[in-house]
């Protein structure tokens, strides 16, 4: 079984995204990792290339008019997946913000092969943790996505959809996927304040014209508010080993007491019901389960 990795980065440095930790995470799972590295400001593309030499880059020029719907993060997504060989069996999307966890690795690995084999499965699908603030918090309440596809076939009828967030076979037609028992630490809404800002000012762009951005985000403010979150718990548990370093220098402060529950009461009735059920009304999914 050939397995690759595939991901898409730019100014990696200049908004502190983890794709040393995100890229590392995936390496003991993959024979080589394809990433598409935008032109950037900063020193971007020598640090992929310094991970490993498993990594093969591929230089792109990220379509800043593209402005609907965050299309150009799947347009770099799929240059990426283009350019992986025919060869691979599998390949794991992984993006600058996302970690995989070492205790998973022997369950993608079996997941993989085991549906190998099986061409009705174009992928399989991961849970989700979202973390936000700071390590010790993460997302519980239903605004946020709890699977996601990370694991596809490399067909030519397979791509990058929407905003990258997932992949499809046609507009109309999601991908038929096995959910696995791994997950996903995504820690993109884990930043210094300044830093957080600063993408949001810089990431709004992709989908919003400036007038929109002003509306969306406080240009005039220096660090972004992260208090005013509906609901968080307290992450007990580990962070992938790869995340250890970054988050022993972590340099800023966010206290939040986790009995604060600030969801609408049509979300909580939504939660009850899942909590109930395992069924979230309203729930989007970008993928058919079989």
């Amino acid at each position: 079984m050939k397995v690759c990795g595939f991901s898409f980065i730019r100014n990696a440095i200049l908004y502190d995204y983890p794709i040393v930790e995100a890229l590392t995470s995936i390496l003991p799972v993959c024979d080589q990792v394809f990433v598409a590295v935008g032109k950037s400001e900063d020193d971007t593309r020598n640090l992929v290339a310094s991970i490993s030499d498993k990594i093969v880059i591929i230089d792109t020029v990220w379509d800043n008019n593209l402005r609907d719907g965050g299309k150009v993060l799947a347009k770099e997504t799929q240059k990426a997946y283009d350019g992986i060989a025919d060869t691979y069996d599998w390949c794991i999307y992984i993006q600058g913000d996302e970690v995989l966890h070492q205790d998973d690795y022997e369950e993608i690995k079996k997941s993989m092969l085991q549906w190998k084999d099986d061409p009705i499965v174009d992928g399989l699908l991961f849970n989700y943790k979202h973390f936000y603030g700071s390590y010790d918090y993460f997302a519980t309440s239903g605004r946020w996505y709890t699977h996601e596809i990370r694991i596809v076939r490399h067909r030519k009828d397979i791509f990058s959809y929407g905003d990258a967030m997932g992949f499809r076979k046609s507009p109309d037609q999601k991908l038929k996927v096995k959910p696995i028992n791994a997950t996903v630490y995504h820690y993109g809404w884990v930043k210094h304040p300044e830093d957080q800002q600063n993408k949001q000012k810089t990431f709004h762009k992709l989908w919003s014209t400036d007038d929109e951005i002003e509306k969306k985000v406080d240009i005039k403010k220096k660090e972004f508010n992260y208090a005013m979150i509906d609901r968080l718990s307290l992450f007990k548990a580990n962070h992938p080993n790869v995340m250890q370093k970054r988050i022993s220098q972590k340099n800023w402060a966010f206290n939040f007491d986790p009995s604060i529950d600030r969801r609408t009461y049509i979300e909580r009735v939504r939660s009850w019901i899942k909590s109930k059920t395992g069924w979230r009304p309203g729930e989007y999914k970008n993928y058919q389960e079989i």
